[in-house]
């Protein structure tokens, strides 16, 4: 069932309630001193929340991008590449000579 929220016209309590869509709205605020008019408020509603394992955006993916996904890992794992692999770490490189002392010959 959604939330509700109202606001009084008269003294500004605001609330929530939990209605059917099919109930009527309601028109009198609950505070027994108050006898102003209620207003029901926009509200963004709420989102969604997904709790537990096992609820991943790929499960409901097609058999043919499963598939495609599967290829790419088995091709991926096996060490036998042509473009090389993009984890593999650089060589260290050796230590530049430095710039500012030329190698002087005894001519």
């Amino acid at each position: 069932m959604p939330t509700y929220d109202y606001k009084c016209q008269k003294c500004g309590h605001q609330y929530e309630v939990f209605q059917s869509m099919k109930d009527d709205r309601l028109t009198d605020c609950p505070l027994e001193e108050c006898d102003g008019q209620v207003k029901r408020l926009l509200g963004t509603g709420a989102g969604i929340i997904f709790k537990g394992s096992g609820f991943y955006e790929t499960d409901y993916r097609s058999a043919s991008y499963k598939k495609g996904q599967t290829a790419e890992k088995s091709s991926g794992d096996s060490g036998g590449s042509s473009t090389g692999s993009s984890d593999a770490k650089p060589a260290p490189a050796s230590s530049p000579a430095p710039a500012s002392t030329p190698a002087k010959s005894d001519t």
